[in-house]
C-alpha cells in the first residue's frame, strides 16, 4: 500500500496520540508549574509527529527512514521525562502508565522496509 498523506502514517497517528496525552497531564497541576519540564515534554512529544511528517517530505525512502529515527528518539525523550515527572509527583501511576503501556511504535518493522 502506497501513503501518500503523513497523516495516514500509523506511526504519526501513535504519536499526535501521545502528544494529546502528554498536553493533558502537562497543563494541569504541579506538572504546569513546572515550566522546564513542561515544555520540554510537549516540545519532545509534538516533534515525534513533526519528524514524521518531515521526513515523509523528504523525497527518499532514506530521508524519510533518517526522520523516523528521530522520531523515535523524540518519543524516548518524552518517556525519560514522563519519568521525572512520577518521581517529582507531576503525574500519578496511574496516568504514568496510561501513557507509557500504550505502544509508542506501530507492528514492529523495520523501519527500511517502509516506502513512500
Amino acid at each position: 500500500m502506497k501513503i501518500t498523506r503523513f497523516e495516514d502514517i500509523e506511526g504519526w497517528q501513535l504519536a499526535r496520540e501521545l502528544t494529546r496525552q502528554v498536553y493533558a497531564v502537562a497543563i494541569r497541576g504541579m506538572f504546569a508549574k513546572d515550566f522546564g519540564l513542561r515544555d520540554q515534554i510537549i516540545r519532545a512529544s509534538g516533534s515525534a509527529m513533526h519528524n514524521i511528517a518531515e521526513g515523509f517530505d523528504g523525497g527518499s525512502n532514506a530521508e524519510f527512514v533518517k526522520f523516523l529515527r528521530y522520531s523515535q528518539r523524540s518519543c524516548s525523550e518524552v518517556q525519560s521525562q514522563l519519568y521525572i515527572a512520577l518521581d517529582q509527583s507531576c503525574i500519578t501511576p496511574k496516568e504514568f502508565d496510561a501513557i507509557t503501556i500504550k505502544p509508542l511504535s506501530p507492528t514492529p518493522k523495520s523501519a527500511d522496509s517502509f516506502t513512500i
